[in-house]
């Protein structure tokens, strides 16, 4: 854990119609003074979305070692690396390169935060997802936040109905491919 940073827990309930995903787990989130409640809640769901065996937050937020979730299989070799926010085009090459799939979840303008990437090279670029959710959703979502939270996600026909701490907010899950 950084210096300086807050941890939250989420208790989560997990019910992923789509991928036939269901759990429950708790995670400890350290959010970093320099990251903001909207890319740490951005993450979080970016880890349920993303739930799988030998799922776990990456490095700090300035690593750029690894994302800021990755999926590793039972040898460690990557094999999901999951960006949230607006990464450059730069750790996209690197992550793809390493692992077999390469996502990016954001709380912002996807057109805007896929932009800068146009004319750059990243491997497997046409492999490339951004997700994104419903403008505002992240934006009502993130003063619910404390340090304790229970949270269930479900999802079915790439609808995200969160209910965090008692309020239930809904979002469908966009997708978005690099068009090069």
């Amino acid at each position: 854990m950084a210096i300086g940073s807050t941890m939250h827990t989420f208790d989560v309930q997990l019910a992923d119609m789509d991928r036939g995903v269901y759990d429950d787990f708790s995670l400890r989130v350290a959010r970093h003074p320099s990251e903001t409640d909207a890319f740490m809640l951005t993450r979080v769901l970016a880890y349920g979305l993303e739930y799988a065996e030998g799922i776990a937050f990456g490095g700090s937020v300035s690593s750029t070692e690894e994302p800021a979730v990755l999926v590793r299989d039972l040898t460690g070799a990557i094999t999901a690396w999951i960006e949230v926010g607006a990464p450059d085009a730069e750790r996209l090459h690197y992550g793809s390169r390493l692992a077999e799939r390469t996502v990016v979840y954001t709380h912002r303008d996807p057109a805007k935060v896929m932009a800068p990437w146009a004319d750059k090279r990243i491997h497997r670029a046409e492999d490339l997802r951004v997700f994104s959710f419903d403008a505002g959703f992240i934006d009502s979502a993130t003063p619910l936040i404390e340090r304790r939270n229970t949270m269930t996600l479900t999802v079915t026909e790439s609808v995200l109905y969160l209910d965090l701490n008692g309020t239930t907010l809904t979002t469908a899950v966009h997708e978005h491919a690099l068009n090069r």
